[in-house]
């Protein structure tokens, strides 16, 4: 009896110590809070003419509730069990129509109440609007006429949209979509008692695969994927539905832009348990508008078979369209270095075409000396090809000349050289109504558009012409300085009408229309007010410094309303940063970012804390850059404490930071950055990590830009984790983690781990799980919670600390 009540006492005496406190749901600061909690500036779809706009209207955040709806969780998909969709999703809540000319908004009649829609797209007469609404039992597609601003539901049966909207608009009056075969209801049901266990087997066969996650784990699973992803393709055409062929589990379907046949990818057994759906074996047809078989091009393997690294790939077609500038020709890619980017090869990718009727040989059409990403068609005498190697950051762009079949590059540069990056092509809509590359000047220039426009005094987005002779790129307009100012749609080519987006520190984002020839005033379209009058008066500026081996750095400081260095003084401060991976030393420093820019506050932002006295240096650059022939991560952790301490310095040289009251957070690759900061330096007070990873071993075929597997440098792997280095983490931790995180590489365990190893070695740390959050979180309660769960930590550890 006294052994009896001692064992119970003791277990009670383990509970006392080891039990954690229930919380209830927390507040921030109110101004923390309406921040968060403003609505959200509607999102803007204008048609070419200028004619109309469509305000699409949403909410902030939805409740926890909402997302606590069950949902399936296959195949790499979040699927809800009720209509036939995925599950989490951003609903616009409401629509309207604003006339151009003359101003007025325009009321839409016969929208669904209550409004859950999403899927937006005009058709090519840009007369009708097509959109999707969700309720709990189905989807819905309607259709907005805009001339008699009424919307009409189109649809008999619901859609099925798990694996994406499928809804294209063939023509002004045809739009194809896929519906579901059977009532959600008939789901199949998991028996209590399976027919055997899960068994996977391999047989030699080489498949190395990120980590993904929500992936296919029984047979059950298999089951409801078959069920929850099989459709029926249907056209609706003048007010009749009918059936194109027989339902199938569809990843893709598109028209030919003669609009007489139908390109198809459809998924085939066996379902993979490694990958994600869209790496399911799969075959790859031609079919005629009726769903007739006209021709198979390619059964495809899942991609459980793709080599490791980056530029490697499967030794199978890939890439299969339709050539944008001909009635109906497909294209794709196939390699000839067997898929392997190290193999010794002069052309590493082939591209080839094959003609209507699709009876004859495909034809090649170039070879690509790297890995072909994609081609942008013009006409018969142009089309802008596409490569490039991740690995080494490169990228290509070549003229293709379709009739004499001439490649010729127009240039290639660094995928990080941001200063360098002409911009992307103008596209215009050619006879088949397809977006295509566009010319100016007898087709001697193409129209370049940069919406980033980086430069050495920061983001100054352009529009330019680029002489497909001398290969030189004139600058034919430019944001001013002082604004932020990018062109969001070319009305029209010759006259050079343009739509842009402007904006400054004080001016909120809004569109005008633009004529860069008559040179009239700008039409302002849209009067978006400022949704956080929290900020006004707050002082935001793009700071630049070195760090000791002398790369350039840069961040964007903000400081609290009224705030007075002298009167002041220093003070405390969250350093916010994201690294990123550079071959080029010269790339890593160059200005990325504007000061101009409005700042928009999202719910993963660190600028809440400038309203709470705190100094925030937000976008603090981390890169990590390649240095004597070796690999950027090579030298990852000393990289990131030179970023940091460079970062700390200048801004105590300011004067506004103060030295003793640092601390650093981060999200994602962020919180891995700040985990990996506070185990090997002694730099901040205090740090934040959201969703991160920090067991690299768990990442083993590769992870953000590192490419090489664990097996090969097992020591990067292990010196690269913090959780290696647990026990030397004694600067205050603060770990969230959504407990539901869908991210390949963040899974929860991560944090879950991490918080235990550094507990049990006597750090501290606090650990907050986040119910039903994947790795961007969304509920209201849970975002508003984190907020105070990170502010109690800066002022406990930072703001007050001795």
């Amino acid at each position: 009896m006294k052994r009896t009540l001692l064992s119970l006492f003791l277990i009670s005496v383990s509970a006392a110590v080891y039990a954690q406190d229930a919380i209830n749901y927390q507040q921030p600061p109110k101004e923390m809070a309406d921040l968060l909690l403003a609505k959200p500036t509607p999102a803007v779809s204008i048609d070419s003419k200028a004619e109309w706009i469509l305000l699409s209207e949403r909410n902030s955040y939805p409740s926890v509730e909402e997302i606590a709806m069950p949902e399936f969780r296959i195949a790499g998909l979040r699927i809800n069990p009720n209509n036939f969709s995925l599950s989490r999703q951003i609903y616009i809540n409401n629509f309207t129509l604003k006339n151009i000319k003359t101003g007025k908004i325009a009321t839409i009649t016969g929208l669904p109440a209550p409004l859950f829609a999403g899927n937006i797209e005009w058709n090519p007469g840009e007369t009708k609007i097509s959109f999707t609404n969700s309720t709990q039992k189905g989807v819905d597609l309607y259709i907005i006429d805009i001339a008699a601003l009424k919307a009409v539901k189109v649809n008999k049966q619901p859609l099925n949209v798990v694996l994406g909207n499928g809804i294209t608009w063939v023509d002004s009056e045809t739009l194809l979509y896929r519906t579901a075969t059977q009532p959600a209801s008939a789901a199949p049901a998991k028996p209590l008692m399976p027919k055997g266990p899960t068994v996977q087997q391999n047989l030699g066969k080489a498949s190395p695969s990120a980590t993904f996650q929500d992936l296919i784990k029984s047979p059950y699973d298999e089951q409801l994927f078959a069920f929850f992803a099989t459709s029926q393709l249907t056209q609706y055409k003048n007010g009749n539905s009918s059936l194109i062929g027989k339902p199938a589990v569809y990843l893709s379907v598109s028209a030919s832009p003669d609009k007489k046949y139908l390109l198809q990818r459809t998924i085939n057994k066996p379902f993979s348990y490694l990958v994600p759906s869209r790496g399911f074996p799969s075959t790859v047809s031609v079919t005629d508008l009726t769903g007739k078989l006209v021709k198979v091009l390619a059964k495809l393997p899942s991609t459980e078979g793709t080599p490791s690294g980056y530029d490697n790939t499967q030794n199978v077609p890939r890439g299969y369209d339709w050539r944008d500038d001909e009635d109906a020709t497909i294209t794709w890619a196939q390699p000839l270095d067997s898929g392997l980017i190290r193999k010794k090869v002069d052309f590493h990718d082939a591209v080839y075409a094959l003609k209507a009727p699709f009876s004859g040989a495909p034809a090649e059409l170039f070879k690509t000396q790297t890995r072909y990403r994609g081609t942008a068609w013009g006409d018969a005498t142009l089309a802008l090809v596409q490569e490039g190697l991740r690995s080494k950051q490169t990228v290509k762009v070549s003229r293709y000349n379709p009739t004499t079949g001439k490649l010729e590059t127009l240039y290639e540069l660094n995928q990080t050289d941001a200063y360098n990056d002409p911009g992307d092509p103008v596209t215009g809509k050619n006879k088949y109504g397809r977006h295509v590359v566009q010319t100016v000047e007898n087709g001697t220039k193409l129209l370049l558009n940069n919406t980033v426009g980086s430069s050495a005094k920061g983001d100054l987005p352009f529009l330019a012409k680029f002489d497909l002779n001398t290969k030189k790129n004139e600058i034919i307009w430019r944001s001013a300085e002082g604004t932020y100012e990018y062109v969001a749609d070319v009305l029209d080519l010759n006259k050079l009408v343009l739509l842009t987006r402007r904006e400054s520190q004080k001016q909120v984002p809004n569109y005008y229309i633009k004529n860069l020839v008559l040179r009239i005033g700008d039409q302002q379209v849209t009067d978006f007010s400022n949704p956080y009058p929290q900020l006004e008066g707050i002082s935001k500026e793009k700071i630049s410094y070195k760090r000791a081996d002398g790369v350039d750095l840069t961040g964007d400081l903000y400081l609290p309303k009224g705030y007075d260095k002298v009167k002041d003084g220093p003070l405390p401060t969250l350093i916010w940063a994201y690294p990123r991976e550079f071959n080029s030393a010269a790339d890593a420093a160059q200005i990325r970012g504007s000061k101009d820019r409005f700042t928009i506050i999202s719910w993963a932002s660190p600028i809440y804390w400038v309203t709470q006295g705190y100094a925030v240096l937000d976008n603090a650059e981390m890169p990590i850059v390649a240095k004597d022939g070796k690999k950027p991560n090579d030298t990852f952790v000393d990289q990131l404490q030179l970023n940091a301490e460079a970062a700390i310095n200048k801004l105590s040289d300011l004067g506004v930071g103060d030295k003793n009251r640092m601390a650093v957070g981060g999200h994602s690759y962020g919180a891995f950055m700040t985990a990996n900061l506070l185990a090997h330096t002694k730099l901040f007070k205090a740090g934040i990590a959201r969703s991160g990873a920090y067991n690299r071993t768990l990442t083993p075929f590769g992870f953000q830009n590192e490419e090489r597997t664990y097996w090969e440098v097992p020591q990067l792997y292990y010196e690269m984790s913090p959780f290696s280095y647990a026990d030397k983490i004694k600067t205050p931790i603060l770990l969230i983690h959504g407990d539901s995180d869908d991210n390949p590489g963040t899974f929860p365990i991560n944090s879950e781990r991490l918080f235990n190893a550094i507990k049990g070695f006597g750090g501290t740390t606090r650990f907050v799980f986040l119910p039903y959050e994947a790795h961007s979180y969304r509920g209201k309660e849970n975002l508003l919670h984190m907020l105070w769960e990170m502010n109690s930590w800066l002022d406990k550890y930072v703001k007050n600390a001795k």
